[in-house]
């Protein structure tokens, strides 16, 4: 059913060994492009045919009242409404923690560096549709962009055939702090977020995941707004010992491919006889899906299973994968967290499914795919407030200062960036009285000081002066 490859002992997993999807393809960008314009040059007019066309809906107003909130609290099952409360309270407990204060450095010259921390003003959140609803999606956007401080989240999610939007939606919007909820989804929600339009007010930064249009949507506006990050398709990565139960690791690998036929999913394991019984259990697994024709194409189409030779072999090769979710699947699996250096999200031991942090163990489950994991993180608090710099010099950290600054401004040839402290330097020695050793000195420098390639030398003389 998987794609397997054997390593022979000590051989190193290879990235071309991975038949990896990227998150969109050349058509998917060239058609959000041109949505994108459409939206941006047209508005409503363009969001209303194009919902028209690709959703086959027709959308009134894209804009839900604030009442529909509140009432979808009353129409969600009581066992799901409360399942959404518990996941709230764990996600914020777990986004609380990573808030980051605002700080000052006074250094004993008299200068003070530090960063101020403010919230962003606005944010946009996609949440999905389609083959699946995700209330999750929502409470994992909107939950770090509320705990961080943004007064206005916005919420864009494609309309069902009715054109209403999923109750339980509604319910996580309201829980999570969404402040005004669009019935719009695809690239042209994206761009609508991105430019506005006559219903949809434009947002600062954009998140969450989406299809492939969605995603190439976002790459198109991505600086003019911010993004979260570029998702591709989901994955995850599976590592089992002789002590992990089959059926549990194959109902796990499952758990990712009934996402998409295009999940990924990666089995790390130590023989060939245990792989082919986590086949079979998949195999038994399946005639009781019912999302079995998904699960299968993603397995066949985009699994991968490593056979590895010891636990060194199986750990090098996660970290060449980089997989969005890592299951440990081993004993004293904690004992390896030191090893793993590029995973999005990494569950520890046989009680912990993937699941439990798709909903409610409180870190985010929007991740990085594709192998960015070795450079990128989960989503957080930080995605949601930006951080400005604070300096403020005292003449005497000025003068300490300013030989160093002044070479190097005038090493590039830069002469009103050297220009700029010489002509504080007499106001700097009278407010401290006495030259301070390795000031600059009262200097005017002349631009032929400073041309292109003057050099270090030069720029030291002049500091002398």
């Amino acid at each position: 059913m998987m794609r397997r490859i054997e390593l022979k002992p000590t051989e190193p997993f290879r990235a071309d060994l991975i038949d990896r999807t990227g998150a969109f393809n050349a058509d998917a960008l060239k058609t959000a492009t041109d949505i994108v314009a459409d939206v941006r040059e047209r508005g409503d007019e363009a969001l209303t045919e194009l919902t028209q066309k690709l959703d086959g809906v027709t959308v009134d107003a894209f804009k839900l009242p604030a009442e529909a909130l509140d009432a979808a609290l009353d129409q969600v099952d009581p066992d799901t409404l409360e399942a959404l409360k518990h996941a709230t309270r764990q996600i914020r407990d777990f986004h609380e923690r990573q808030i980051t204060q605002s700080w000052l450095f006074a250094r004993e010259d008299g200068a003070i560096v530090g960063a101020k921390v403010t919230p962003l003003d606005s944010v946009g959140i996609y949440v999905p549709g389609g083959r699946a609803l995700y209330p999750s999606t929502v409470l994992m956007n909107a939950i770090p962009a509320s705990v961080a401080g943004v007064a206005r989240i916005a919420c864009v999610t494609p309309p069902q055939k009715d054109g209403t939007v999923d109750a339980a939606i509604l319910a996580a919007c309201k829980l999570g702090g969404v402040t005004e909820v669009y019935t719009v989804g695809g690239a042209q929600a994206v761009a609508a977020l991105a430019y506005g339009t006559e219903s949809v007010r434009p947002v600062d930064k954009i998140t969450g995941p989406g299809n492939a249009y969605v995603a190439a949507a976002k790459k198109v506006v991505s600086g003019d707004v911010g993004i979260d990050m570029i998702a591709g398709p989901s994955e995850v990565c599976v590592v089992a010992d002789a002590t992990a139960d089959a059926r549990l690791v194959a109902m796990d690998l499952m758990a990712q491919a009934e996402h998409d036929p295009m999940a990924a999913c990666y089995l790390v394991c130590e023989s060939a006889a245990y792989a082919d019984e986590v086949e079979r259990a998949v195999e038994e697994h399946l005639a009781h899906s019912p999302r079995a024709d998904i699960t299968r194409a993603s397995l066949e189409g985009h699994g991968l299973t490593v056979i590895v030779s010891d636990m060194e072999q199986a750990l090098q090769t996660v970290n060449v994968i980089a997989p969005e979710h890592l299951e440990m699947h081993v004993a004293n699996a904690m004992d390896y967290l030191g090893q793993i250096r590029n995973a999005g999200a990494i569950f520890l031991g046989p009680w912990t499914p993937e699941a439990v942090g798709d909903y409610v163990a409180g870190p985010n489950h929007t991740l990085p795919t594709g192998g960015t994991a070795r450079f990128a993180s989960p989503l957080s608090v930080d995605e949601f407030v930006k951080k400005s710099s604070i300096i403020q010099y005292s003449a005497k950290a000025l003068l300490n200062d300013s030989k160093a600054v002044m070479a190097i401004a005038l090493h590039e040839g830069l002469w009103a960036h050297a220009q700029s402290v010489a002509l504080r330097m007499d106001a700097a020695l009278q407010e401290t009285g006495a030259p301070v050793e390795g000031a600059a000195g009262s200097a005017s420098i002349n631009g032929a000081d400073a041309g292109t390639g003057t050099g270090a030398g030069a720029a030291a003389e002049a500091g002398e002066r």
